[in-house]
């Protein structure tokens, strides 16, 4: 992503990577984030410096994240020394990521994710805790905002009303109608021209 001899169109393929590697939101609404916050033009050539700070953004997220994992790697190591094989629901992010595709708030709707720099939210998603059993709170955001649903053509989700992170999901009878309309949207996304 630094190397300034490569081509525009390889340092985009760079960031696509580094996206596939760490999507707090997943690949999709990351992906929009990072375009929308540092202002990646439709035409690369016009702004090759957005790129780098696209990844700055993303990378400034993941450290944060790398070091919530090695905290939790070790605290395991010490349980499991200890005897105790098997996790305990603490209210972290942990909990309630299990069905999120490895993401740490799922935004299904490439467009809809929080809008506050990418390592203000994973610092607040890491230190939130959320009582098992409580009503589920959005991480993103920290509050209790109501959902709205939304439809990707396969799924129907909740949704945060504020930040659009996933609180829920159910599958739905596919619809290819819908299914088209998203793909057709997400190649604007990836054109960012949306």
């Amino acid at each position: 992503m630094h190397d300034t001899g490569l081509s525009v169109r390889a340092r985009h393929a760079s960031l696509r990577t580094c996206v596939v590697m760490f999507a707090p939101y997943g690949f999709r609404a990351t992906y929009h984030h990072l375009c929308r916050s540092a202002e990646v033009p439709a035409r690369l050539e016009a702004d090759p410096e957005a790129l780098v700070r696209a990844v700055e953004e993303l990378q400034t997220a993941r450290a944060l994240w790398l070091g919530d994992e090695a905290a939790y790697i070790a605290r395991r190591r010490r349980e499991k020394a200890a005897g105790r094989r098997s996790t305990r629901a603490d209210g972290s992010w942990r909990d309630a990521g299990r069905g999120s595709g490895g993401s740490l708030v799922y935004c299904p709707d490439p467009g809809f994710h929080p809008t506050d720099p990418l390592p203000v939210v994973v610092e607040r998603v890491l230190g939130s805790r959320i009582v098992p059993g409580a009503v589920e709170r959005c991480r993103a955001c920290v509050g209790e905002n109501g959902v709205v649903r939304w439809f990707d053509g396969r799924e129907v989700y909740e949704l945060c009303r504020v930040c659009g992170v996933a609180l829920d999901s159910c599958e739905a009878e596919p619809d290819p109608v819908v299914l088209r309309e998203r793909q057709e949207r997400w190649a604007g996304i990836w054109k960012r021209a949306l």
